[in-house]
C-alpha cells in the first residue's frame, strides 16, 4: 500500500484518544505513527531535516487532533504541497494532442497517477500560440490547478515563456527542458535507445547495418543516430555514411529509402528503422523486392506503436516512455516543495526495446 494511501486510510479513522493532560511529543507520535525525534524536528520546524510531505502532514494532524497548543505550533502551517488547492486539481498544457498519439499516452499516464491519489486532470491543447497559449494556462490557473505539467510533443530544449516563470504553483516539463534547468524535466533517453536497437542487432552477428533516420532538425532522430553510432564504434565496426538514409518518419519514406539502401553494391543484412511508420515502409519495399524478414534482412523500429505488433512478421521496436513519463510528473509533484527556483537535472528514462520476430541471426 502507498503512503498516500495510507494518509487517506489513516484520515477515515476516528480521531486519536486526547490525553487526559497536558499533550507530549510522545503522544504525537504514537498517534501519528513515527518516532518522537521527528515530531520534534516538524514542530520545530528543524532546518536542514528532510522529511517527506506526507510525514509532516500525519505529525502536524495529529498535534491538531490531540489539542497540542505550543506557541511555535500555533503558527505553523502544513508543508507546501503540489496538491494543496482546489480539491487536487492538476493542469496539463500541450502543444498538440488531436495528431499525436504521444500526447494521448503521457496524459493517460499522468491520470492514471493522479487518480490513485484522489486528484483531477484538465488537459488544454496550446498549439505553441503566443497568443492563445497563456490564455488557456491562465484559464487552468482560474479553476484552482494547484500545479501544471507542461509538454511538448517533439522531444527538445524550450525557451519556457515568462508565464511559466511567474506561476506560483509548481511546474514540470515533459518532453521539454529549458537551458537554465528552472522546472524539473522528464525527457526519452533517445541516445541509449538508438544505441540499444544497433547493439541487438550487433549480438545477432550484423555488422552492414543501415539506419533510416528522422528529419535531421529533430533532436529525437539526431540523438538515435548518436546511439547508432555509437554501437558501431563500440563493436569497432567502421561507420558507413552510405548505410545511413535521411527520412521524415513517414511510411513512404522508410519505402524509398530502403529501395534506395537494397541498390548498394553491397547491402545491409539489417535496418535500423528510427520509428515504426518508416518500418512500415521498409517492409513493403523489402516484400516487393522478393526478400523476406528477417531471413534475409532483419529489421528493426522504434516507438512500439500499435501497428508494430500486428506487421508480418511482428517488428521489434523499442518502447517510446510517454505513459511512463507522464507517471513520473505526477510522482514529482508528491515530493516535499522547494523555496524559490532551484536546479534541475534533466530526467531520462530508458527506452525498452521489445523482442519480436523481426530479427535474426546473420546468414552464415
Amino acid at each position: 500500500m502507498s503512503e498516500t494511501t495510507d494518509i487517506a486510510t489513516a484520515r477515515r479513522r476516528k480521531a486519536p484518544v486526547k490525553p487526559k493532560g497536558r499533550v507530549t511529543m510522545t503522544d504525537i507520535a504514537r498517534a501519528a505513527g513515527c518516532s518522537q525525534a521527528t515530531v520534534s524536528f516538524v514542530l520545530n520546524n528543524s532546518p536542514g531535516i528532510k522529511l517527506s510531505r506526507q510525514t509532516r502532514e500525519r505529525v502536524i494532524e495529529a498535534a491538531r487532533a490531540l489539542g497540542y497548543s505550543a506557541p511555535a505550533f500555533s503558527a505553523l502551517k502544513a508543508p507546501a504541497s503540489a496538491f494543496d488547492g482546489l480539491d487536487g486539481v492538476i493542469g496539463f498544457a500541450v502543444d498538440q494532442l488531436a495528431t499525436s498519439p504521444e500526447a494521448v499516452v503521457a496524459i493517460e499516464g499522468a491520470r492514471q497517477a493522479s487518480w490513485n491519489a484522489g486528484n483531477v486532470l484538465l488537459v488544454a491543447q496550446t498549439m505553441g500560440d503566443a497568443v492563445m497559449e497563456p490564455r488557456a494556462i491562465e484559464a487552468l490557473t482560474r479553476r484552482g490547478i494547484s500545479a501544471l505539467i507542461y509538454m511538448t510533443i517533439f522531444t527538445r530544449e524550450i525557451m519556457a515563456p515568462d508565464f511559466l516563470y511567474s506561476l506560483d504553483i509548481p511546474v514540470i516539463l515533459l518532453n521539454c527542458y529549458t537551458s537554465d534547468y528552472a522546472f524539473p524535466a522528464v525527457v526519452p533517453s533517445e541516445i541509449a535507445g538508438g544505441q540499444n536497437s544497433t547493439r541487438h542487432l550487433i549480438s545477432h552477428g550484423h555488422r552492414r547495418i543501415a539506419t533510416i533516420t528522422g528529419e535531421p532538425w529533430m533532436q529525437a532522430a539526431q540523438d538515435r543516430l548518436k546511439g547508432y553510432r555509437r554501437a558501431l564504434a563500440t563493436a569497432d565496426i567502421p561507420f558507413d555514411p552510405e548505410l545511413v538514409v535521411e527520412g521524415d518518419w513517414s511510411a513512404s519514406a522508410g519505402y524509398a529509402a530502403t529501395v534506395k539502401l537494397l541498390a548498394l553494391k553491397d547491402r545491409p543484412t539489417a535496418i535500423f528503422c528510427q520509428n515504426d511508420r518508416t518500418a512500415i515502409g521498409c517492409y513493403e519495399a523489402l516484400k516487393e523486392a522478393g526478400l523476406h524478414i528477417p531471413q534475409d534482412i532483419s529489421v528493426v523500429g522504434y516507438d512500439d506503436e500499435e501497428i508494430a505488433r500486428h506487421l508480418f512478421p511482428p517488428l521489434t521496436t523499442s518502447i517510446l516512455p510517454h505513459m511512463a513519463m507522464g507517471q513520473w510528473a505526477i510522482e514529482q509533484l508528491e515530493a516535499p516543495a522547494t523555496v524559490g527556483r532551484g536546479r534541475y537535472p534533466i530526467t531520462k528514462l530508458e527506452c525498452p526495446l521489445v523482442e519480436r520476430e523481426s530479427v535474426r541471426a546473420v546468414a552464415g
